[in-house]
């Protein structure tokens, strides 16, 4: 296997308590001792580092669980920590997305208006009640077929009266304000009605433009005929004003 030192006492300058040291001729003899130094040094390193981490922070190697065990494995003590810690940051950033906030100028909402309605986009008339100037309930259905036009945002009234010149006899025109109470009619044959809650243009979800005051062509069983976006000239609508009591 090996030899020793030429003159048989030992290697110089080593400790006469090693006794006599025997060099192999191959090193893969050693490689078991090799292995058990390596996993020594793992050991002691891990184990260096878990002291420095807990100093840091000024905790107990033991409670953050780096004391190795009795077989000499490190536990879990500390990847877990880390876990927990990268978990708790996770939540805390959803709850700062998810807070509701206050406006910072104190006043209300910017409210963004709804899209124009169209024909398609919605159903049969809902059964709404509105009131007129005695603040007595008039349900919608009860008036139909007829041209509802909604003049909380402009009175029109040049535009309402030639709607109603030219609308058929069965056809009822409407005019529905956004106010507490309806105004006078503006024009003979028209009937002036008020929607104090707003139901009909939630129903709709159509946004009040100054300006504008959109019609309704509804016919007898309460369909959608035609959305006027903007009450204007007669010749625009009126060929479907005149099919609606058909």
């Amino acid at each position: 296997m090996g030899m020793p030192d030429a003159e048989g006492q030992g290697l110089p300058d080593l400790p006469p308590e090693w006794g006599r040291v025997v060099i192999p001729d191959d090193a893969s003899a050693l490689a078991h001792e090799a292995r058990q130094v390596r996993r020594e040094l793992r050991r002691l390193r891990r184990h260096a580092a878990g002291r420095q981490l807990s100093a840091r922070i000024g905790g107990d190697p033991a409670a953050l669980g780096r004391t190795p065990g009795p077989d000499g494995r490190q536990p879990l003590g500390l990847p877990v920590l880390v876990l927990l810690v990268s978990v708790l940051i996770t939540l805390a950033a959803l709850a700062v997305v998810t807070w509701p906030r206050s406006t910072r100028s104190g006043g209300t909402p910017t409210v963004v208006p709804y899209p124009a309605a169209t024909a398609a986009a919605v159903g049969p008339l809902p059964a709404l009640d509105l009131v007129d100037a005695e603040q007595s309930p008039v349900p919608l259905r009860g008036l139909l077929p007829a041209m509802i036009v909604l003049v909380d945002a402009c009175t029109c009234a040049e535009q309402v009266t030639q709607a109603a010149a030219a609308a058929p006899p069965d056809v009822t025109v409407v005019t529905v304000a956004g106010s507490r109470t309806a105004g006078p009619p503006p024009a003979p044959g028209v009937r002036a009605l008020a929607d104090p809650a707003g139901g009909l243009r939630d129903y709709l979800r159509l946004g009040a433009h100054p300006g504008t005051a959109p019609a309704l062509l509804v016919n007898r069983e309460g369909k959608l005929v035609r959305l006027v976006p903007e009450l204007g000239p007669v010749d625009e609508y009126r060929d479907d004003l005149a099919h609606l009591a058909g």
